[in-house]
């Protein structure tokens, strides 16, 4: 009877222990998960009043919290891009993409390879982030650009024209004609200018002028 009780309190000495363990343990992750929370805002905030040492501890810091976090590594790869660091900001969008290839970081890193006039490099990147995403006109263009520097002007009118039908604004229609100029695709300029003529009829023309907003302020 005695080693029954000694069995049965040893048991609930175990189940307590476990349970106050488990405690201590979701206790400790959600310290953890605040702590990477602020640092985050550290570093948001720091980047945008432009304070880049500032935002590379707390980016930093966090990577020793978490040293697979892949949108640390983009962030930080961003950073170093800003400041011209374009050796370290390839090493950080190349360990964020095989961390956790996105779009984003691909795209990245294509742009860091074709500042550095890598651009073999580059057009694999952006090939890369669209396969994951090809619905921005922005990726578009980026390849458009890279293939144009390759001598792949074909497909850079191609991309260009995919970057016009998705995002149909003045910036990308400019781009679109020179490249066909540059084909020799007299046409198409003819048409792509009349639609530019478009873009700066509308520019012209006198806004209405709008009624303040009234908004209730709580």
């Amino acid at each position: 009877m005695y080693e029954l009780l000694i069995i049965v309190a040893f048991a609930a000495f175990a189940i307590y222990n476990l349970t106050v363990h488990d405690d201590e343990f979701a206790s400790a992750s959600r310290k953890i998960g605040e702590r990477v929370g602020k640092l985050w805002d550290i570093a948001h905030l720091s980047m945008k009043e432009n304070r880049m040492l500032r935002a590379e501890k707390a980016l930093i810091t966090i990577l020793k919290i978490d040293e697979r976090n892949a949108a640390a590594y983009n962030r930080l790869g961003i950073l170093y891009a800003k400041q011209k660091e374009y050796r370290d900001a390839i090493d950080c969008f190349e360990i964020a993409s095989s961390l956790e290839a996105t779009p984003s970081s691909l795209h990245n890193l294509g742009l860091i390879y074709y500042e550095t006039e890598n651009y073999d490099k580059a057009a694999v990147a952006f090939e890369q982030a669209l396969k994951l995403e090809d619905k921005l006109a922005a990726r578009h263009v980026a390849y458009a650009k890279v293939q144009e520097k390759l001598g792949n002007h074909k497909l850079m009118v191609q991309e260009l024209e995919i970057a016009a039908e998705l995002e149909p604004t003045r910036e990308i229609y400019e781009l679109l004609k020179r490249a066909y100029e540059h084909q020799g695709m007299r046409e198409d300029v003819d048409r792509v200018e009349a639609r530019i003529k478009k873009f700066n009829k509308q520019t012209r023309s006198p806004k209405r002028l709008l009624r303040p907003i009234r908004r209730v302020v709580i």
